[in-house]
């Protein structure tokens, strides 16, 4: 490349989603551009650096030397790039999903982060689960969500980073007229022989069904079987109200008509939470984000374990991880 050319960080951006996904075609799909004319631009970046910067195989793409030397200075030019674009009002929103409207977990953290960036527009979206989420996230359609992430598959979790936010107690949704109504809480033994509704069958949230499967598992509480897939709470409510069974959910659920919300105890069910990120993402506001999610967490006490909490190993494992 000659002296003092200047570099399109087109080019740029181009690599480091290729460098994050390995793959072509996943790349191409989060620039929503055609994977011949991502390749073209990969190939022109050689060109000009007089490098090659990925091996490609039928079945594999990796960087080469080259290609990791330069990936961290190519994020740190996007980066520049989106600070510049954002001191003048041109930076895009930051899309964080909040899972469902009245979870309060998420919503807080946004709250926060927009408080630590007011300069910047963070935008909520609503994808239900975290496993279809995480396509979202992969796919560059979606910022950021919430959720359990040991509950994905492994194949997601490679391309997605994480950061521990809480341990969300659990608690059962009842009909007002339940026999189990009346408890201020609802000991898990005393939901033997129920049947309650976990969201099998809904391909956004099995992370959830299998968390229901785990946690009634030798109790004598069955998964309630599919039902059909409800959209909104008053859709929602209708199905569950002519369902009737009771519903798996966490303390923050909001409660909806002719419903009780109580938690569960003996022992307490913790739905682990996390910040879930695409890795490398890049955003003037997303470091705000983060930080949102540390400060709000502590001023709760939202990382302290209750005594007794029941929670599987596999997530008491990743909740001690942050990336």
């Amino acid at each position: 490349m000659p002296p003092h050319a200047p570099l399109d960080p087109r080019l740029l951006r181009a690599f480091v989603t290729v460098a994050e996904e390995l793959h072509f075609t996943r790349a191409a799909a989060r620039l929503y551009v055609a994977q011949q004319a991502l390749s073209r631009d990969v190939r022109r970046l050689e060109r000009e650096l007089g490098a090659e910067l990925f091996v490609r195989t039928t079945r594999q793409v990796t960087l080469t030397a080259d290609g990791e030397r330069l990936l961290p200075h190519a994020r740190r030019v996007l980066q520049a790039q989106d600070d510049l674009l954002a001191a003048f009002g041109q930076a895009r929103p930051l899309l964080v999903d909040l899972n469902s409207p009245g979870l309060v977990t998420g919503r807080q953290v946004l709250e926060r982060a927009r408080e630590l960036a007011p300069g910047h527009e963070l935008m909520a979206r609503y994808e239900s689960g975290l496993t279809y989420a995480a396509g979202e996230l992969l796919a560059g359609r979606v910022d950021a969500s919430f959720g359990r992430f040991a509950g994905l598959a492994p194949a997601l979790r490679t391309g997605l980073a994480h950061q521990p936010v809480r341990y969300e107690p659990m608690a059962v949704v009842l009909p007002e007229h339940h026999p189990l109504a009346p408890l201020p809480e609802v000991p898990l033994a005393a939901l033997a022989g129920e049947t309650v509704y976990a969201g099998a069958g809904n391909p956004r949230t099995p992370e959830w069904t299998d968390l229901a499967h785990r946690l009634f598992e030798g109790r004598g509480i069955e998964v309630a079987s599919p039902v059909p897939l409800a959209v909104g709470e008053e859709e929602f409510r209708r199905i569950m109200d002519k369902a009737g069974h009771p519903v798996l959910a966490v303390v923050s659920f909001p409660a909806m008509a002719s419903t009780v919300v109580r938690p569960l105890v003996d022992p307490v069910p913790l739905s682990p939470v996390s910040l879930v990120w695409r890795k490398g993402l890049v955003h003037p506001a997303f470091d705000a984000l983060r930080r949102a999610a540390s400060q709000v967490a502590a001023e709760n006490g939202w990382l302290r374990r209750p005594a007794g909490g029941w929670i599987l190993d596999a997530d008491a494992a990743v909740m001690c991880v942050r990336n």
